[in-house]
């Protein structure tokens, strides 16, 4: 039998999910060869809102999860080692973002570095979703209260700010329909309608992954 969340677990899968989503996006600009990636990437809206939804999600963790756990679990090593591990993920996952974002500036060497930096991330990040999904939810289950979660939540919504209009979107992006309806369904009225009048269809109308119209080539 599969373990029985109590707290709302519906969000973290669905943020994993469209992480992973992106990464086989990335992989795929990256691998181009009728355009330069570098110029790609450099200029695309999937690599912003990739980035800011992912570093927003760490550092709610690293700021609302890790040491209310910690705290927690004091005293009791196998799991404070498991925290240990969540966060030094973290710390080599974040760095690489402006490592790829160096190597798109970089005229000289930045093509030679991107892809090994790219394939980096995709192990590296793809790792520790797993790990976390395998081990530390339940952790968190088991040792968060529902006031804690919801802090967590919160912050999360603080950090996007003025990309609330995307997230949504992106959070929904190529889901299928039973799953994307169960989460509109938990979502506030005011958030649902704005995304069903105005938010699906803006962020349908993006290129995510082609280049800016009116950008330089590097």
């Amino acid at each position: 039998m599969s373990y029985q969340y109590k707290l709302d677990m519906t969000m973290m899968f669905a943020i994993h999910d469209a992480l992973r989503r992106e990464l086989e996006r990335i992989a795929r600009v990256t691998a181009r060869v009728d355009e330069d990636p570098r110029h790609v990437l450099s200029t695309a809206v999937g690599w912003e809102l990739f980035k800011k939804f992912l570093q927003v999600h760490h550092r709610s963790e690293d700021v609302t999860v890790w040491p209310v756990m910690q705290r927690e679990l004091a005293g009791r090593p196998d799991e404070l080692a498991l925290l240990d591990a969540m966060e030094a993920e973290h710390a080599v996952i974040d760095p690489l973002l402006d490592d790829i974002d160096a190597a798109l500036a970089d005229r000289a060497s930045g093509l030679e570095r991107l892809g090994g930096l790219v394939d980096t991330l995709h192990t590296g990040l793809s790792g520790h979703l797993k790990h976390e999904e395998a081990e530390a939810l339940e952790l968190m289950d088991r040792t968060m209260t529902q006031e804690e979660w919801m802090t967590f939540s919160a912050t999360q919504r603080d950090g996007i700010g003025d990309y609330a209009h995307r997230y949504l979107p992106w959070i929904l992006d190529e889901m299928d329909a039973a799953r994307a309806a169960s989460i509109l369904a938990h979502i506030p009225d005011p958030l649902r309608a704005a995304y069903e009048a105005e938010w699906r269809d803006a962020y349908a109308s993006l290129d995510l992954w082609g280049p800016r119209k009116g950008t330089p080539a590097a």
